[in-house]
């Protein structure tokens, strides 16, 4: 289809739809932008590829499941254990982690990455720069 033009935005070719595989990713250039392209759940989540920490490559870093605190019944503690429902994405730079569903950091979700608007037709996938 090639890259449809307005003042505003470019349209950029990704690739196919099976290049991202349930809780795969994709990481292209559109324009002068890295973008990682990451499907949870048949949906697409595109960030820039640039951890909001410190600039590292933040889409190419491990894929882990959120760590979440196990309670008792008054509220304390008792151990910890794998959200294999919530993927997170860890810079390979310092660790820092973020949701691949919103973007936020896992600690301080004041901190996000910077979402990229995607989309899905006819079996390509299309990054709005």
């Amino acid at each position: 289809m090639g890259a449809r033009c307005s003042a505003a935005a470019v349209r950029w070719d990704a690739g196919a739809s099976a290049d991202v595989p349930e809780r795969g990713r994709l990481v292209v250039d559109a324009g002068e932008t890295s973008v990682g392209i990451f499907r949870i759940d048949g949906a697409l989540h595109a960030y820039e590829n640039r951890c909001a920490h410190a600039g590292g490559p933040i889409c190419q870093g491990l894929m882990v499941p959120r760590v979440v605190e196990l309670l008792d019944e008054r509220r304390a503690i008792i151990g910890s254990a794998f959200d294999e429902t919530d993927l997170n994405i860890a810079c390979p730079w310092h660790g820092a982690e973020y949701s691949i569903r919103t973007g936020r950091h896992a600690g301080k979700p004041a901190i996000a990455l910077r979402r990229i608007p995607v989309e899905e037709v006819g079996g390509r996938i299309y990054v709005i720069a």
